[in-house]
């Protein structure tokens, strides 16, 4: 005998947002915005900071909504357009407010270049949800590409360099940086790397090792460290596409007689 389904009512969607994950996404795009703000008033330093701390928000809010159970759509939809205003947009403004206006119509162009390439990684990333292998990201992230723009400008405010002065340098990493978000090349994800299971005693001194580098340096530091960071990604992308090959080649090979 079947039941009739208005015996069974269909319970009521909850109404309201995760509070918790979403202010962290909320103090991300707040620090985002607040870096275009400092670059039109010309204190780039302060604008590259803040991309930082937007680099460093991002990150946690995921974990957060990962630990307390409070993951969503909203939350996904949200953290993504954060994500394009703090690392696509205000990139690439302050990039041309820095050094890429005084190439003109060239320097405007790279930065829309670069816009474009994080509009696009973003988009891909989310059609990619529980699809794409989780290890790896395909394309250089966008939180990336923007730590290696602004360690650039921060570098260049520390060594008392003008934007202009290194125009060249900036044209040439605002175009790579977009090319590489939207390339196959494959990122670590750093996603299977879980800080509640045990680590060798030297992990634990390498933290603290690096944690001395920033603090010692933090502009040269995370500019280098994010830049071998966007190289490694071809470097691993040609190790394993050279590894298929070899496999295939000795599918290939006959057996040998004995």
């Amino acid at each position: 005998m079947h039941s009739d389904p208005s015996d069974h009512p269909e319970q009521p969607r909850p109404r309201g947002i995760y509070l918790l994950p979403n202010l962290f996404t909320t103090a991300a795009l707040f620090a985002g915005f607040y870096a275009i703000i400092a670059a039109t008033k010309g204190q780039f330093e302060t604008a590259a900071i803040a991309i930082f701390i937007a680099m460093v928000l991002d990150g946690l809010d995921g974990r957060v909504a990962r630990l307390t159970n409070t993951q969503s759509a909203f939350g996904a939809e949200y953290d993504s357009l954060s994500d394009m205003v703090s690392f696509g947009i205000a990139p690439a403004l302050i990039m041309y407010e820095w050094a890429l206006h005084t190439l003109g119509k060239l320097g405007w162009l790279a930065a829309f270049i670069y816009t474009a390439g994080a509009a696009l990684r973003l988009a891909r990333f989310n059609t990619q949800v529980g699809i794409a292998d989780k290890r790896y990201f395909q394309g250089l992230p966008s939180p990336a590409a923007a730590a290696i723009m602004m360690g650039l400008v921060w570098v260049g405010h520390d060594f008392n360099f003008q934007g202009q002065d290194l125009y060249i340098a900036a044209l040439i990493i605002t175009i790579a940086a977009g090319l590489l978000m939207v390339s196959n090349m494959r990122y670590y994800s750093f996603k299977d790397f879980d800080p509640r299971n045990k680590v060798p005693f030297v992990a634990l001194l390498v933290m603290v090792l690096v944690f001395v580098l920033i603090s010692l340096d933090p502009a040269q530091v995370l500019f280098y460290v994010f830049l071998i960071y966007a190289a490694h990604g071809p470097v691993l992308t040609i190790n394993g596409l050279r590894h298929k090959r070899n496999l295939r080649s000795k599918e290939s090979e006959p057996p040998s007689a004995e």
